[in-house]
């Protein structure tokens, strides 16, 4: 059984307010997580490696209408990860592309 009280106001404040600091810990460490990966040179070669196949520089159509939902949703996780390095370490991402081009 809960203790949940419904009209208690204050104390769904607080829940909220402690989830909402989960959340934001959570994200920072994410964050931190990923700007350590795109810090060294191996990282950003596997990041580059999962980018591309995760197809985010090709198009994801296909005839088939499932295959297609599959290749976007991978693409779409791709997309994420693109957006998340180049709002957080912008640099890295360029350096990751600079480094991709070389044998």
């Amino acid at each position: 059984m809960s203790n949940f009280d419904p009209t208690d106001i204050q104390a769904q404040e607080r829940d909220a307010a402690a989830s909402a600091e989960r959340n934001r810990k959570a994200v920072d460490v994410e964050i931190d997580d990923l700007k350590w990966l795109m810090s060294n040179k191996r990282g950003r070669r596997f990041v580059f490696r999962v980018l591309e196949r995760a197809g985010v520089w090709r198009l994801s159509f296909n005839t088939n209408a499932l295959s297609m939902a599959f290749n976007e949703g991978q693409r779409n996780e791709g997309l994420r990860l693109m957006a998340n390095i180049t709002a957080h370490c912008p640099d890295r991402y360029t350096e990751m592309l600079e480094e991709s081009k070389k044998p």
